[in-house]
């Protein structure tokens, strides 16, 4: 048994548990345990991988749902996914079209898989899951952003006291974007998990992600997308330096737990 099966969760909190990279548990007060972009890939050369073990056996948590964002290797991650489907055979999954068409392909019954696109809303025990835009279709090509190969999507998650925004992978220059920031800013979340990078142009710069974090009035704000590959690490601290004032960093240590109330 994982600890974060352990967790003690108060009414009216949420536990989280990061594994690194995008990957984010979850669990309610009820018990219900959902995960985030499970990446738990067992080859790790050192080239490549900071930590040379993976963060989770994916049979050691008890898993309930999981929830995709895009059909990409380190958020769709099928070898993750076989693992935890075999352990928890009742496990169900919401995503995009392109990871559920992968899901479908490795054998997942229909019946397990809801497919999303934005304005959608799924259902996954006591979380309700709004389904928003992380990437426009057609990119942006003033700005020189061509258009995803894939659906990025983004979720505002709500436990019924608690309401968290996973970014998934946003455009770089999202904070630009009123059409993607306002459905997310009327949901309310009180907390966003932010992808972003100080240097490379996929997502936002340090800056943009603290424009984001103010243009929805965010409460608190975690960083993501770091402490997995050796080659998209970042200090989180410098990240958290340009937050602004009103929105409180929270940086949750790699492969650890914590208890959060608005």
């Amino acid at each position: 048994m994982h600890p974060f099966e352990d967790l003690e969760i108060p009414a009216g909190h949420i536990g989280i548990h990061w594994f690194g990279q995008s990957t984010i548990g979850l669990r309610h007060p009820d018990g219900t345990i959902l995960q985030v972009d499970p990446y738990y890939p067992r080859d790790r050369p050192a080239d490549r991988f900071i930590h040379s073990r993976a963060p989770l056996m994916e049979e050691a948590l008890r898993t309930d749902w999981v929830l995709l964002t895009h059909d990409h290797g380190d958020h769709t991650c099928i070898e993750s996914i076989d693992r935890i489907r075999r352990a928890y055979p009742e496990v169900g999954f919401v995503g995009p079209p392109e990871s559920c068409a992968r899901l479908q392909a490795s054998g997942i019954d229909d019946d397990h898989i809801t497919e999303v696109t934005a304005g959608d809303t799924a259902r996954m025990g006591p979380f309700t899951a709004h389904t928003v835009l992380a990437k426009p279709h057609d990119g942006d090509a003033a700005a020189g952003i061509a258009p995803p190969g894939v659906q990025h999507l983004g979720f505002v998650l709500d436990s019924g006291d608690v309401r968290l925004y996973v970014s998934g992978d946003p455009i770089n220059n999202f904070a630009d974007h009123e059409e993607l920031l306002a459905p997310i800013r009327a949901l309310e979340p009180h907390i966003g998990f932010l992808t972003n990078h100080p240097d490379e142009g996929e997502f936002p710069f340090f800056d943009g992600s603290g424009k984001i974090a103010g243009a929805l009035r965010l409460q608190t704000a975690v960083p993501t997308h770091y402490g997995c590959f050796v080659t998209r690490d970042y200090d989180p601290h410098q990240w958290a330096r340009r937050l602004p004032v009103g929105v409180a960093p929270l940086i949750i240590a790699y492969n650890q737990s914590v208890v959060y109330r608005p």
